[in-house]
């Protein structure tokens, strides 16, 4: 009987992990942005944690204050792979029922 059981449990975590490969492949297609400076700097993060694009205003480009241009590529990346993490880790959660499983998202 005990078989039976370790049987079914691995099927289980056969089908999670099927469940947590898609996960992971439509994270890489889902994209959050962030910006600062009002705007002066976007950035664009995959669900993934990869930069996909940066933009800055061409009026946030001064050559006598590069350090606060700087500052707001700083911020806009920072906030955009923040909100990409939350985004992995609501939809991981979602999959592991809140489990915390070391090397997960």
């Amino acid at each position: 009987m005990q078989n039976m059981n370790y049987g079914k449990m691995m099927k289980q975590v056969q089908e999670m992990q099927k469940q947590m490969v898609k996960a992971q492949e439509e994270l890489a297609n889902q994209e959050v942005e962030a910006s600062a400076g009002g705007g002066m700097v976007t950035v664009v993060v995959t669900g993934d944690l990869k930069i996909k694009s940066i933009k800055i205003d061409p009026g946030a480009v001064d050559p006598d204050d590069v350090e606060m241009l700087e500052d707001m590529v700083l911020a806009a990346t920072n906030e955009a792979l923040r909100s990409a993490q939350e985004l992995a880790s609501s939809r991981m959660n979602g999959l592991t029922g809140g489990l915390n499983i070391p090397g997960l998202m």
